[in-house]
């Protein structure tokens, strides 16, 4: 769909904000670090274009989750990112990605003419032009490897065998920071075994936090075992798009980054430098992204958001950042 027309069908539609729609950032999304290893390949492969991230700290990682409850958290962060303004939306998320990618497209695309990207799609085709023996891991959260998504996928390449295992803590090693040692290598081996067992010879990396473990991984597996990072297969993908729609941002003027965080933004910022670099400048908190940006017509609260924040206030949850505000996952 051209992303004008798309932008004008619709009552709601011309609530949008009225920049011209190439000189929009690209808006990127993930539950905390994790997606900042796509960011990081958008802006190496697209560097003329501008980046709004939203790490939505405050209620993730999204791994350990619910469906339904990343559903409606990762729902209420897109719906402000489009109405903050944005051209296209990257999910960089693998737990997001198969949670709500058919919604989103339906939200976003078919309302208002926005791409929408995910992390899923791109890994899996890569994989497939990679393995030689046709044997092909896939490790990734709990919510991930559940939802079964990279099995759907893969079922257009039914010659292909394909081994999922669960690799919970990974994201919680990277998200303190910790991405060596003989406790995380201890881990690995443990988590690893079924796929060197199953004989596979490429991994799917089906988390955006795991690239940052890759050297941990490639060691365990061995070098002669390929590791398919989302990231640059997601990149290209928001490439495509962009010319597909006459999107790219030709403004001659230097591209501006932002970064928000839901939760604590002292911790994300200081993660955040270390995996991205010096494009970090700062990092603020909102409880939403429209306490920063403008909002536009979506509506931030939905009765689904609502009852998941208060199950999620029904049992205890431990939060791998320290520090994090009270108010930062209020769900107000």
């Amino acid at each position: 769909m051209d992303p004008s027309a798309g932008a004008a069908a619709g009552s709601d539609a011309s609530d949008l904000p009225a920049a011209a729609l190439e000189s929009r950032p690209i808006g990127v999304f993930d539950s905390g670090v994790g997606g900042l290893t796509v960011a990081r390949s958008i802006i190496d492969q697209l560097p003329n274009e501008s980046i709004l991230y939203v790490g939505d700290t405050a209620h993730g990682p999204y791994g350990p989750l619910p469906i339904a409850e990343v559903r409606a958290n990762a729902l209420g962060v897109m719906d402000e990112l489009v109405d903050s303004g944005v051209k296209l939306l990257t999910i960089a998320c693998n737990s997001a990605s198969a949670a709500v990618l058919r919604d989103a497209r339906e939200r976003y695309t078919a309302k208002y003419g926005i791409p929408v990207i995910e992390v899923i799609q791109p890994a899996v085709r890569r994989a497939v032009a990679a393995t030689r023996s046709g044997r092909v891991g896939v490790i990734g959260t709990s919510a991930t490897i559940g939802s079964r998504a990279y099995e759907d996928t893969f079922a257009a390449a039914p010659d292909l065998a394909i081994t999922s295992v669960a690799c919970p803590e990974f994201v919680s090693y990277v998200e303190a920071g910790i991405t060596t040692g003989p406790a995380l290598l201890a881990v690995a081996g443990e988590y690893l075994a079924p796929l060197k067992a199953a004989g596979v010879d490429t991994v799917v990396l089906g988390c955006t936090h795991y690239p940052l473990l890759t050297g941990v991984i490639s060691y365990v597996m061995g070098a002669d075992v390929t590791l398919v990072s989302s990231a640059e297969e997601t990149a290209k993908d928001v490439y495509r798009a962009l010319a597909t729609h006459n999107l790219q941002r030709t403004d001659a003027t230097p591209p501006e980054h932002h970064f928000v965080a839901t939760g604590d933004a002292g911790q994300f910022e200081a993660l955040a430098r270390r995996f991205l670099g010096p494009e970090v400048l700062s990092v603020r908190h909102v409880d939403h992204v429209s306490a920063q940006y403008p909002t536009g017509s979506l509506a931030r609260i939905t009765p689904e958001m609502i009852a998941a924040a208060q199950s999620a206030a029904a049992r205890p949850r431990i939060s791998n950042f320290v520090g994090t505000s009270a108010t930062g996952g209020s769900g107000q």
